[in-house]
Formats: structure tokens, C-alpha cells, sequence
């Protein structure tokens, strides 16, 4: 069942890994560093609190009787704020606090060193420091700070650190999507001319010189591809022109039979030969409709008309060093190039080409496979006389030999032949110039 979805692209999903990447960082961030600011925080008030009461503590002094006498200062007041002064567990002086913070004052008060925290109604921050005299305390002071400021500086830095994030993120996904929309360009591009290719059947392919390793690979996948796409039609038409071919002498037989019936009266005799000559026509008809019809049942989703030049030229080699041992040895140079043509077909193109060399090379017979956009070129040079520039194509002509008396054998049919065949799988071979000995390079379709 289909939805109303469109399909997610690769941009967007790319934009979105980017961003839960960057959450992912950015929240383990804030974390931390709010973390360590609240920790910093807290330790600036305790440091604040116990200097006050530090600072308080110094102008007390224990006597021996166990008095506490207060040393003032001439400016006391920054001094006396949030103070609270104990001898023994009675408060000799308190400032104007809420109940609760001063209930948990009375509480520190005849303890040692210690601090405590309130919440309500208002965070404070408190810190006693005994007042000692001798080995025993005297009295106790109770210093206090408010920590609503620094919570509030923490739920701030909180909240814009929250805010930054969204901003970053926002940043990131806008950023990535632009930067992977113009890094897919080139991939959007090749995918609609591979379309409009598709299309025509042109023979164009892309070049991989210029592009990157990624792009490069695509694009030979994508040659690849449309490869195959016209070796199916190359087979498709193949097949329909010999289809045609089959049927039109059938065809042309009934044509001919049924006028020459209605053209006057006919004998029983003759009457009764074109009708057997016309059911004779109209059963190799049905055959040839027949064989049509179990080949698109049998056909499977292979590649029609597809073969390795170099695997066809190396078993051409190793059959060639069997029966032939003192021909000199065929060797096969290339990158594996893929033709649009059958095994059996290239071998039945390349054998002429290399019984040819074979007659004449002194040493050394090559094959070389190489791949051009569209087609691949297969190049088939020895070593040995050439061929004589009053020659030229008529090499192809059927019965003509460049040398008549060398002594070899041959009809002068291979070489006609070789590109008959390679004509009707929409290629070519060609005579090339070469400074030492025959070089004929045979073109084909690439598969």
C-alpha cells in the first residue's frame, strides 16, 4: 500500500545524522560546563562565607574566663551583615533574618567548623567558625550569604547555553544541507543525462578523468550500465532484422503463389502444387513464430551478446600454442575490457585475425584490449611483412590476398569475413599504418 510520503533523500538524511551528531557533542558540552560552573559557583560562595566569618573571628578575642570581647573596627558594617555572634549557644548578636534561617543558625551554633545550605524561603549559604579559648570553644561565628544570585547566573548561563545549541544545530543542518546539495550536483547531473541517454540510445558515456574517486566510480557503473542497456537493444534489433529476414521469403512465397492462382484458371495439378507450396510457406512461417515465442519464454536476465575481449583472446592463445607449437606465442595485453557482442562471436572475429598473423609474423603476435567511452578496441599487430600499401582495404575483399605467392595457405576469406561480423554487431575493423608488420584493430560496441 502506498502512502502520501514522498521517499526521503540523502541530503536530508545526511543533514540529520550531521545534526544528532552535533546534539550529541553539543549536549555532553553544556552538560559539562554547567556542571563545572555550578561547582565554581559554589565554591565562591563558600569561600565568601567562610572569609566573613574569618574575618569576623579576628576581631573576637576569648578570655580565660571564657568572655568573648569584640574588637571592632572603625567600619564594622560590611562586617556585620549576615553575622551571627554565639558565646556558648546564646546569640550576643544576630541580624534580622527570616525564622527559618535563623533557626538553622541556632543549630550551628557550640558546633565546629561546618556549613549548611537553605532553601526556603530563600537559598542561603551558611558557614560556622568556633571562637576558641584554649583547648576549649568559647563561642561560635555564624557567617550567611545568599545564593539566589548565583543560581540565577546558573540558570542563565543554562538557558543560553540551550539557546546556543538550538542556534548551532539550526546552523549545522541548514549548512550540511547546503554543502551536500552542491557536493550531489554532479551525481544529479549524471543521473539525467544518464536518463536522456537511455532514452536515445546515443553511444555518449561519461568521462572519469576529471572527476573524483567517488564520482569516477559512479560514472563507470553508470557507463557500465548503459552499456548493457545498448547490447540489449543491439540484440533486440539483431534479432527483429533477422526475424524480418525470416519471414519475408515465406511470406513473399504465399504473395506470390495466391496471385498466380487468381491471375486464370488453374489445372487441379497446379491448383493443388501452390497449395501445398502455400502451406509449406505459412508452416515455416508458424515455426519461425514459434521459435520467437519460446525464446521470450526462455529468456533469462542475463545480458545478451556480452564477453571479456582478454578471457577470449587468452583461451585463443592457449588453443593456438596446442595446435599450432611452432607459431610464434600470442600474447594478450589490456584491462579486461567488456564487448557488447557473445563469446562465440568475438572468437569467430578474432580467429581470422590471428590465423592471418599467425601465417605471417616472425616472432611475436599481440592482442590488445583497451576501453573507449561507448566502445572497446581491440588491436590484433605482429611482427611479420605487413601488408603492401597497394593493398590497402581491399584486404577485406573476398579472395584477395596481399601476398598470392608466399606459399601460405588461405582462400582470402578470413579477413572479409572477421568484418562481416564485427559490421553486423555494429562495429568495425580497420587496416591501422604500422611501421613493423599487419596491425588490424577491431572495433565493437562496449557491453
Amino acid at each position: 500500500m502506498r502512502t502520501g510520503r514522498s521517499p526521503a533523500t540523502l541530503r536530508g538524511r545526511l543533514a540529520l545524522l550531521a545534526v544528532a551528531a552535533t546534539a550529541v557533542w553539543v549536549a555532553v558540552l553544556t552538560a559539562a560546563f554547567n556542571i563545572e560552573l555550578g561547582a565554581r559557583l559554589r565554591h565562591q560562595a563558600d569561600e565568601l562565607v567562610r572569609t566573613r566569618a574569618t574575618a569576623v573571628a579576628a576581631t573576637m578575642e576569648a578570655q580565660p574566663d571564657g568572655r568573648i570581647v569584640e574588637h571592632e573596627p572603625a567600619d564594622d558594617t560590611a562586617l556585620d551583615v549576615g553575622i551571627w555572634i554565639y558565646h556558648g549557644t546564646t546569640a550576643v548578636q544576630r541580624p534580622n533574618a527570616p525564622d527559618a534561617l535563623q533557626d538553622r543558625a541556632d543549630r550551628l551554633a557550640g558546633t565546629g567548623e561546618s556549613s549548611t545550605d537553605t532553601s526556603e524561603p530563600h537559598a542561603f549559604r551558611l558557614y560556622a567558625l568556633p571562637i576558641m579559648a584554649g583547648d576549649r570553644q568559647a563561642g561560635t561565628v555564624v557567617a550567611s550569604a545568599g545564593l539566589d544570585a548565583y543560581r540565577s547566573t546558573a540558570r542563565s548561563v543554562l538557558a543560553g547555553s540551550i539557546g546556543l545549541g538550538v542556534l548551532l544545530l539550526t546552523g549545522v543542518y541548514l549548512v550540511t544541507r547546503t554543502v551536500v546539495g552542491r557536493a550531489l550536483r554532479p551525481v544529479d547531473e549524471m543521473s539525467d543525462r544518464a536518463a536522456r541517454w537511455s532514452e536515445h540510445g546515443t553511444a555518449q558515456r561519461f568521462g572519469t578523468d576529471s572527476h573524483l574517486a567517488e564520482l569516477a566510480g559512479l560514472a563507470g557503473n553508470l557507463n557500465q550500465l548503459l552499456d548493457r542497456q545498448a547490447a540489449v537493444l543491439r540484440h533486440e534489433q539483431r534479432f527483429t532484422a533477422e526475424l524480418s529476414h525470416e519471414l519475408r521469403t515465406p511470406l513473399a512465397r504465399i504473395t506470390a503463389e495466391a496471385d498466380w492462382l487468381t491471375a486464370r484458371p488453374r489445372s487441379p495439378y497446379d491448383q493443388r502444387t501452390s497449395h501445398e507450396a502455400i502451406a509449406a510457406a505459412a508452416a515455416r512461417m508458424q515455426q519461425i513464430c514459434e521459435t520467437l515465442l519460446s525464446e521470450a519464454r526462455t529468456r533469462d536476465h542475463r545480458i545478451p551478446g556480452r564477453s571479456t575481449v582478454a578471457d577470449v583472446a587468452r583461451a585463443l592463445s592457449e588453443r593456438s600454442s596446442r595446435e599450432h607449437p611452432e607459431a610464434p606465442p600470442v600474447t594478450v595485453v589490456g584491462d579486461g575490457a567488456t564487448a557488447g557482442v557473445s563469446a562465440a562471436l568475438m572468437e569467430r572475429i578474432l580467429v581470422p585475425l590471428l590465423d592471418n598473423a599467425r601465417r605471417y609474423a616472425a616472432g611475436r603476435i599481440t592482442v590488445e584490449c583497451e576501453r573507449e567511452p561507448g566502445r572497446v578496441l581491440v588491436t590484433v599487430a605482429d611482427d611479420g611483412c605487413g601488408v603492401p600499401e597497394s593493398a590497402g582495404a581491399a584486404v577485406f575483399e573476398a579472395g584477395r590476398r596481399a601476398h598470392p605467392s608466399d606459399g601460405h595457405d588461405g582462400a582470402g576469406l578470413g579477413l572479409p569475413l572477421a568484418r562481416r561480423l564485427a559490421r553486423s554487431a555494429g562495429g568495425d575493423i580497420v587496416l591501422a599504418p604500422s611501421s613493423e608488420g599487419a596491425r588490424f584493430v577491431v572495433s565493437l560496441p562496449a557491453g
